[in-house]
């Protein structure tokens, strides 16, 4: 990203950028549909302010993803046994849930397979680090393998709208698994 300092009004200006991209990424419904020209016109702003703030179009969804893997990523957030584990799912879902329509348009668009491993890497991590003290078990990070690619091919495959579960379901059934193998 190109603006190191986001005073209020970069911050705007940013926005409107990710709010016309989401709405032109909900009409054309691939990535690869969405121009700078068109943005900049929808947006009402020069393509030179754009460039101030975006190398190019791309760019505008990977910021979306990396809010994600920030949530994710969040230091603070420290797991230290199965009851957070279970609330960070929670957290993901969360998450998911309030920008559905938009992780439904990146998840069908080529960045997504790049994505989905960032976040399965993440969160892989994070659940691996909390139950090294309490699961002894030689199979840890297999288990957790299992668990999280499982996870992230049924989450692709809801938001490809490839799977006849809810969200909801997904989630209360890698709830599910987690404490099955974990327990």
């Amino acid at each position: 990203m190109k603006v190191q300092c986001l005073n209020s009004s970069a911050i705007k200006t940013r926005n409107i950028i990710k709010k016309t991209f989401a709405q032109l990424l909900s009409e054309k419904k691939q990535l690869d549909k969405v121009t700078v020209t068109e943005l900049v016109k929808r947006a009402d702003i020069t393509r030179s302010t754009f460039y101030t703030h975006y190398d190019n179009i791309y760019q505008v969804g990977e910021e979306y993803q990396l809010q994600t893997i920030e949530l994710l990523c969040n230091e603070d957030l420290i797991l230290h046994n199965k009851k957070d584990i279970l609330e960070y799912f929670d957290n993901i879902f969360i998450c998911l849930k309030e920008n559905e329509e938009l992780y439904q348009l990146l998840l069908n668009a080529d960045i997504s397979v790049s994505f989905l491993e960032k976040l399965k890497n993440i969160a892989s991590k994070k659940i691996e680090q909390a139950l090294k003290n309490i699961y002894n078990d030689k199979y840890l990070n297999l288990d957790v393998s299992f668990l999280m690619n499982g996870s992230m091919l049924e989450i692709l495959k809801y938001f490809r709208k490839e799977s006849p579960y809810t969200l909801e379901e997904i989630a209360l059934n890698i709830k599910k698994y987690f404490i099955k193998i974990f327990n």
